[in-house]
């Protein structure tokens, strides 16, 4: 008798991503949505291979910052674009949305404080996130 050959898994498909600026206008119009505060965008094509683009948001509250980081994960699942990885959302106080082309970070304001991301990507150009009156 034979050996049977072990069933071959299925190859893990990667999810469906729309190019980056799309992506990143759909996080500025959910963070806006939610009304998410001292938001930058960070462009980090020039500096890393990592990822494109870091889009830095506060909340106001731990509720605050969960809701945000919630809108913004439905609101581009809706549009077929899952997040790779999500880390912090039970505690709402740092929330990491890890798109590929960019990632989303959702702060409460004392830990955006202490950490200040922005600084340390200090060579990344920066500009506002783009508030609700975004054309789409």
């Amino acid at each position: 008798m034979t050996p049977r050959r072990p069933a071959r898994r299925p190859a893990r498909r990667r999810p469906a991503r729309a190019e980056s600026p799309d992506v990143l206008r759909w996080v500025e119009e959910a963070c806006a949505d939610r009304k998410a505060v001292d938001g930058v965008v960070l462009d980090l094509r020039q500096l890393s291979d990592a990822t494109d683009y870091f889009i830095v948001v506060s909340g106001t509250s731990d509720t605050h910052v969960r809701a945000i980081a919630e809108h913004v994960v439905e609101d581009l699942q809706e549009r077929g674009v899952r997040a790779h990885h999500v880390e912090g959302l039970a505690g709402g106080r740092w929330v990491l949305l890890d798109f590929v082309d960019l990632v989303v970070h959702v702060f409460h304001p004392a830990l955006r404080e202490f950490y200040q991301l922005e600084g340390l990507w200090g060579d990344a150009p920066l500009r506002p996130v783009r508030s609700g009156e975004v054309a789409g």
